[in-house]
Order: structure tokens, then C-alpha cells, then sequence
């Protein structure tokens, strides 16, 4: 019988990758042209963009890729990794809420995660103290 892997916990994705990576497209990718630049992020430079966020001001996912893109000397930063690791950091910040870490010292996944964007449904817990977070912040 086959060894079914351990699932990785929210905290241990937010590690990987560790560095980010930035590469010249060969070939087009969703709205980015080849012989772009495009930046490959990491869950903790999600996090450190939001960290940095201003209190109050919602975090506008395309404005924060092509910040996290100029920060990086890139043209652009892919959007499916960014989608991705925006998951994970919100995924880790709620086990983090659940474990009773006060609300000030939490990444505000508030300013950038809330309904109606595609990250939203994919989140696996209730998100109903992301929304008073929010309400309570602005």
C-alpha cells in the first residue's frame, strides 16, 4: 500500500518558495507578453506588502502586483502565483486568528481579501471575521 504524503500545513506553505524569482517569458502568459519580465513572489512578500498596507485603504490586488513587480525589477508579477500565495496568507493568518493572536498583530488579509473576488471562494474557513475585521478598521 502506497504512502499517502503529509498535507502541508498553511504555516509550512507560507515558506515555499522562500526567495522570489524573477524570469524573462519565452512565451506569453495571460495578460503578459514574451520577453516580459514577470516576477514569481512568495507568500512572505504577499505578506510584507500587506503588513505595509495602509490602515483603512482596501489593497487592490492589480496595484499590488505591479508594486510587487517595480519593487522587484520586474515588468509584471504573475497573477496566478499572486492569487495563490494571497490564498495561503490568508489561510495561515486565519489558523493564526483561531489560535486567539490579537487582531492587531495579524497580517490585514482584510484590505485585499473580500467578496466578490475569485480568492474569496476558495477560502476554506468562515469568513465572516475577515469582513468585521474590515469594518471594524475602516
Amino acid at each position: 500500500m502506497a504512502k499517502v504524503p503529509k498535507k502541508k500545513s498553511w504555516a509550512e506553505k507560507m515558506e515555499k518558495p522562500s526567495v522570489p524569482e524573477v524570469k524573462i517569458l519565452e512565451k506569453g502568459f495571460a495578460d503578459i507578453k514574451d520577453g516580459s519580465k514577470m516576477l514569481i513572489p512568495t507568500p512572505r512578500l504577499i505578506e510584507a506588502y500587506l503588513l505595509h498596507s495602509t490602515p483603512g485603504k482596501k489593497v487592490d490586488i492589480k496595484q499590488m502586483r505591479a508594486d510587487l513587480a517595480a519593487e522587484n525589477g520586474a515588468d509584471y508579477t504573475c497573477p496566478l502565483t499572486a492569487g495563490i500565495f494571497l490564498r495561503i496568507v490568508a489561510e495561515f493568518t486565519n489558523e493564526q486568528h483561531l489560535a486567539g493572536k490579537n487582531l492587531k498583530l495579524l497580517t490585514p488579509v482584510w484590505r485585499a481579501v473580500r467578496p466578490g473576488l475569485p480568492v474569496w471562494k476558495k477560502l476554506t474557513f468562515d469568513k465572516k471575521w475577515i469582513e468585521e475585521a474590515w469594518d471594524a478598521e475602516s
